[in-house]
């Protein structure tokens, strides 16, 4: 039987995962005409179509969706038992994909694990900044963090750090003209700060609980981002409610610049953890990371 050339299989899983023949070329450090060629040599061995291609964009076709979910994950357990092998050196090595946010990178994942490169310069960091819901398999990260409660089932977690509380804040010159909202059933008649998920698209509702009970709300969104940097900001500006976890307002809350509200409605809940999947075999690098950021849950309460 004839061998299979694996370069075209791997630039097919690149071009899948880029969803763009340039994307899959840069990545590859080949020209865009090659990765076509090479993808078109292998439909043409397998004799059925692959990638639906228009000017605009690169889709999979059934053929090359059942292709994807076959391979491309034998490919990425062979990247990382090759990150494996420096192990055999005095010091590990290799490339650690995290995907996150920017609260947590800024206060947990940057200071814990900026020792670690000092103490091992083969190691290297690679973050993406993304409020979505990454599939960390099919975009090839190591890993992800994400609160507790979010977390597939099929994937590890590991806590990073405490359990965290919502906080409803706003300027106290907000307060100064609109009433204090006594339910969170009272928000709807406020302006409110909000963020828009890319993984729905859509702007979720405040959730709230108390004894038991449970709230979900949908507020006025006067004002909306996409991420949480620039929340504080425009709460402080007095431009209406925020609502993130409490430790996002820490410092204006001390300080008196930000009024909190609503407090008996944020019950704690699991904090962040880091995520990785289950069925791949940490590489040594990996595992530095994730002692650096294990939190035993005796240092948690």
């Amino acid at each position: 039987m004839a061998r299979h050339n694996f370069n075209d299989l791997m630039a097919f899983v690149v071009v899948a995962r880029e969803g763009s023949f340039t994307r899959a070329a840069a990545h590859l450090g080949v020209t865009q005409s090659a990765v076509s060629q090479v993808v078109s040599g292998l439909e043409a061995r397998l004799e059925i179509r692959l990638l639906t291609r228009t000017t605009r964009s690169v889709s999979l076709t059934a053929a090359g969706e059942r292709l994807l979910q076959a391979i491309g994950h034998r490919f990425d357990e062979i990247e990382s038992e090759l990150d494996a092998l420096t192990e055999l050196r005095d010091k590990p090595g290799g490339t650690v994909r995290i995907t996150c946010g920017d609260h947590v990178l800024k206060t947990t994942l940057l200071p814990r694990l900026m020792p670690l490169l000092r103490e091992y310069p083969d190691v290297r960091l690679e973050f993406d900044i993304n409020y979505g819901f990454r599939d960390i398999v099919a975009d090839r990260f190591d890993a992800g963090v994400r609160f507790g409660e979010t977390l597939d089932r099929d994937m590890i977690a590991v806590p990073i750090g405490p359990d965290l509380r919502m906080a409803v804040v706003a300027a106290p010159s907000y307060f100064a003209d609109n009433p204090i909202p006594r339910t969170p059933s009272d928000l709807v008649g406020h302006r409110c700060i909000n963020i828009r998920f890319p993984t729905y698209g859509g702007v979720d509702a405040w959730e709230f609980e108390r004894r038991g009970k449970k709230l979900k709300v949908h507020v006025d969104s006067q004002l909306v981002f996409n991420t949480t940097v620039h929340v504080a900001d425009a709460a402080l500006a007095g431009v209406g409610i925020a609502y993130l976890p409490e430790e996002e307002f820490a410092p204006h809350l001390a300080e008196g610049r930000l009024q909190r509200v609503l407090e008996d409605w944020c019950p704690a809940f699991s904090g962040y953890h880091l995520y990785y999947p289950s069925r791949r075999q940490p590489s040594p690098a990996f595992s530095l990371v994730l002692d650096a950021l294990r939190v035993e849950r005796r240092q948690r309460r």
